[in-house]
């Protein structure tokens, strides 16, 4: 994301008159320590297998008759595009026995003791509730820097390498601190509010530009027996997706970099208050579906998808996750976040697309190189244009959709991105800062404050510490944009 300038929020307009209650409540946060304590391991017998010569077919030298093991996270994408690119690697390299293909949604669980004990798997899929940290992996240099791969000939023209086959960011994303990329972002996800064009349409309404045109229309749907929101009550870390591209658009995309940078006195920024007022309004008018805050993520997508809210804040998974429960006429839709007034430092159609799905390679490893091909293959046309029919959502190869008839949500999440041009923006708190970003800024904070149990002031006032007891903290690896 980085960004240079430095614009002041002046005339924040109808966000200075918006009125707060105040109802002070307590959470009880589950433990996410153990997701950090992966890293901790580092002793190991085993050894690496011996690399294989490298040839124009097998630019990375892999060991051709070597096994490879892959963990796949069994969630919105499900196993099938990682099973399908499976097989084209069982059929580059027939000497070595079938890929063993693991599938799992308990990544932290499953993988915290082969950490530990120095016997990984290959090439994991790290993503879902149970995701390791990755910004602790980094700091404990306990991935494989994916620069060969990077640097690799790409599938379908060997005279490309693959970091130029990827979309605007992708590879950036996979970098913490410097050159050496630790992270291969396989989908290409667009964050932001998600909707029923057909529920629009059924109140003879648009989607709303500014924040009074949003409350304006949640009123019209409440009159209907509609909520206006929901969200994954029970993970809150959900409420950014919308929400930090709004604080974006309010303020700046300099306002999110002195949050990722963990910078004194980030979340006081006035643009930061604006947006929490304004989320918090739809909870004092009673435009939040009623039970939300004890929802999952499925039962929030399901009760959308049902007609009961109109938008829901999500990414791009949620077309194919919510698919059981999608009406055939529902012509789901995503849009950026509506912008609070004319004086917004950018425009809308700001949104926040990056990559996602992460995919890391330990660097323990006993076959990294087979990993960094399984990878390799996932990022030709073929594979990209398979993942994409499959799942309903791009991936980080540039291109993979023609010829494909996109559905309706994944058509507005092409437009969204064509329209947003330059004004993409790519918040990095998710992957440098796990434990901050779930526990104490979602749960603790946005979640409570969204339950109407603390005020947009004192939310800010408690995620402000979080941040600050974050920087002080010597115990974990701190990260800055460049």
């Amino acid at each position: 994301m980085g960004s240079t300038s430095a614009h002041k929020n002046e005339g924040l307009g109808r966000r200075d008159v918006i009125k707060r209650s105040a109802a002070l409540g307590l959470i009880s946060v589950p433990t996410m320590g153990f997701l950090s304590a992966c890293a901790s391991g580092d002793s190991s017998s085993d050894k690496k297998v011996e690399k294989g010569k490298v040839t124009k077919t097998n630019p990375l030298g892999v060991n051709e008759t070597a096994p490879l093991e892959v963990v796949i996270f069994n969630g919105g994408f499900g196993e099938q595009y990682a099973i399908d690119a499976e097989k084209k690697y069982n059929a580059a390299f027939p000497k070595a026995p079938k890929v063993k293909h693991v599938v799992t949604q308990k990544i932290a669980t499953q993988l915290q003791p082969r950490f530990n004990g120095g016997t990984p798997p290959d090439l994991i899929d790290n993503s879902g509730a149970e995701q390791m940290d990755m910004g602790v992996l980094v700091g404990k240099k306990q991935l494989l820097d994916l620069t060969p791969l990077m640097d690799a000939p790409s599938i379908d023209d060997p005279t490309k390498k693959v970091r130029d086959t990827l979309r605007p960011g992708v590879l950036e994303m996979g970098q913490f601190d410097g050159d050496p990329v630790w992270i291969m972002y396989y989908a290409y996800t667009v964050y932001g509010v998600w909707y029923s064009q057909t529920a629009l349409d059924n109140l003879d309404a648009q989607y709303p530009e500014n924040w009074d045109d949003m409350l304006a229309l949640c009123a019209k749907a409440k009159k209907k027996g509609i909520a206006g929101w929901t969200y994954a009550g029970k993970y809150p870390y959900y409420l950014p997706f919308s929400l930090y591209p709004f604080i974006a658009k309010i303020g700046g995309r300099e306002v999110l970099d002195k949050i990722d940078n963990l910078e004194p006195n980030a979340w006081k920024d006035p643009a930061v208050k604006a947006a929490f007022e304004a989320y918090y309004e739809l909870y004092q008018k009673g435009y939040i579906l009623k039970g939300t805050p004890g929802l999952t993520h499925i039962q929030s997508q399901t009760e959308w998808t049902k007609g009961k809210a109109l938008f829901i804040p999500n990414g791009s998974w949620v077309e194919n996750e919510a698919a059981p429960t999608t009406p055939k006429d529902f012509k789901m839709m995503v849009a950026p976040p509506s912008g609070l007034d004319a004086s917004d430092k950018l425009p809308f159609g700001t949104i926040w697309a990056s990559g996602g799905e992460p995919f890391v390679i330990p660097a323990k490893a006993k076959n990294p190189e087979g990993g960094m091909e399984q990878l390799r293959i996932m990022l030709s046309e073929e594979s990209s244009k398979n993942f994409t029919k499959q799942v309903k959502s791009l991936s980080a190869f540039n291109g993979g959709t023609d010829g494909l008839t996109l559905s309706t949500a994944m058509q507005s999440g092409v437009d969204s991105l064509k329209k947003a041009g330059d004004n993409v923006v790519n918040p990095r708190m998710q992957d440098w800062y796990v434990k901050l970003q779930k526990e104490q800024i979602g749960i603790a904070g946005i979640g409570e404050m969204m339950a109407g149990r603390a005020t947009p002031a004192e939310t800010i006032k408690k995620i402000q510490a979080f941040a600050d007891a974050a920087a002080k903290d010597q115990s974990i690896k701190h990260y800055k944009h460049q």
